[in-house]
């Protein structure tokens, strides 16, 4: 009687190590299918290494390629064009992994993404209009860049951050002198002159104030006021005066890009 009791259990023991046997054998390992991700990503198949990294997730949550196999995912959406997800991708790894070794590039990465976003803005404002979902990919990027220094001031990716902050400035009051001359094709005066005051008050030294201090100079002989029209243009040839002529101008990209 007892033997034939222990047979059953003997059964069960050995379908339950069969079973163990298969779970390990149903797939690569999470270094081997990280390295082959990584193959992908090198190869510039994105849609390959989006799809192991993600199944790296998936299959290994908690182990040591995780955390990494998340970041590599968000750069091969960006590399891939898969903008919106790759935010989602890098909001969610900066929720999850607030220290890890890597999270100053996750916020210059956010940043990058962004940026890219206000690169297709600029592409389509120099021969037509700008959306404001263009504009607010630039105000992201500038906020992004901005905690990036924030949080991490020793991050080798600072000194680009910073460089891309001064373009993305010049973009933003590039936007605004657009908006402020619809306006005045509108013969929306006094929107207009608004516009023009924002970008001076916001963006001083960019290369928009010298159209800015036009559009306002432009926006007060409209509005019948003489004076301060004059005052505007006086201030203009003062303090602009070598840049006056646009033949002598440099072109848009030139001025926006203020680096070598």
């Amino acid at each position: 009687m007892r033997t034939f009791s222990i047979i059953p259990l003997l059964a069960v023991l050995f379908l339950a190590g069969c079973g163990g046997n298969e779970t390990r054998d149903e797939g690569p390992g999470a270094e081997e299918l990280y390295n082959e991700a990584n193959r992908a990503l090198n190869a510039q198949n994105y849609p390959q290494a989006i799809r192991l990294y993600r199944s790296l997730a998936v299959r290994f949550p908690f182990g040591r390629h995780a955390e990494q196999a998340m970041l590599d995912m968000a750069y091969a959406q960006f590399k891939g064009g898969q903008n919106d997800a790759a935010i989602e991708s890098l909001d969610r790894f900066l929720r999850t992994y607030p220290t890890h070794p890597n999270v100053d590039y996750a916020w210059y990465l956010k940043g990058l993404v962004n940026y890219d976003e206000t690169m297709n803005f600029l592409r389509k404002m120099l021969p037509g209009r700008a959306s404001d979902r263009d504009q607010q990919a630039a105000h992201q990027a500038f906020r992004d860049f901005q905690e990036l220094i924030r949080r991490h001031p020793d991050s080798r990716y600072v000194a680009d951050a910073r460089q891309r902050m001064v373009f993305l400035r010049n973009i933003m009051a590039e936007y605004e002198i657009q908006v402020g001359e619809y306006y005045e094709r509108r013969k929306a005066w006094v929107a207009a002159l608004s516009r023009a005051r924002y970008v001076i008050e916001n963006y001083p030294g960019a290369p928009a104030t010298i159209d800015a201090l036009k559009l306002m100079a432009r926006s007060y002989e409209k509005l019948d006021m003489p004076e301060l029209a004059t005052d505007t243009r006086r201030v203009l040839e003062e303090s602009y005066a070598d840049l006056m002529d646009s033949e002598k101008r440099e072109g848009l990209l030139s001025r926006l890009w203020p680096f070598d």
